[in-house]
């Protein structure tokens, strides 16, 4: 398999940077790296995912499938800090850096660790999870995501996906009422679309 930002142990030639973002009205410092996802700014998929996100009044916590060096869930962690906020990734030098980051930025109500997709998710009752999935992943790997998130979530939890038109928004939306019963679009920009499907 050809090296990318999914791969667990990118071979890519290390090569950090540090910049500042601002994501839901909170500056964040970030230092990324070659073999991560977006590594010299915040993507306009996840940007527009972090902004269109709305909690629910679920006390469970949330989940970040994919967090790449973390700009999705910390911005969500530093903005809801009464919930707890796990945030994943396959990509060991990833959740390396997504640890250093919410340090720096000082956001402790983290929990960062390696899993392939939910597979090393041991916990349940997830009020809310978010991703901008792996296309080069597959579209197999990117629904096996939505399987497995739907078994997480506690009822009325709701799975929050960000994806492009041209990169399969038609099939996750096909997929998403087939699992959920339900699927929602939140926003839609620049062929990005948010769609929220809710566990019910």
């Amino acid at each position: 398999m050809s090296q990318h930002y999914y791969s667990k142990n990118p071979q890519t030639k290390s090569n950090p940077r540090e910049w500042t973002y601002t994501l839901r009205g909170e500056e964040f410092h970030f230092q990324t790296d070659a073999g991560v996802f977006s590594k010299g700014e915040v993507d306009f998929g996840s940007k527009l995912l972090i902004e269109a996100f709305k909690d629910s009044d679920l006390k469970g916590p949330i989940l970040d499938v994919g967090c790449g060096y973390g700009p999705i869930g910390m911005a969500i962690a530093k903005t809801i800090p009464h919930k707890e906020v796990h945030m994943v990734d396959v990509n060991t030098r990833a959740i390396e850096l997504a640890k250093k980051n919410t340090e720096k930025n000082g956001v402790a109500n983290v929990r960062i660790y390696e899993s392939d997709g939910l597979a090393a998710v041991e916990a349940e009752g997830f009020s809310a999870i978010l991703t901008n999935p792996p296309i080069r992943a597959g579209k197999d790997t990117i629904f096996r995501f939505y399987e497995e998130a739907f078994e997480k979530l506690e009822s009325g939890g709701s799975l929050w996906v960000v994806i492009q038109k041209k990169q399969g928004a038609p099939s996750t939306q096909e997929k998403l009422e087939e699992l959920f019963g339900n699927c929602r679009q939140a926003d839609k920009k620049k062929g990005y679309f948010i769609f929220e499907a809710r566990k019910v």
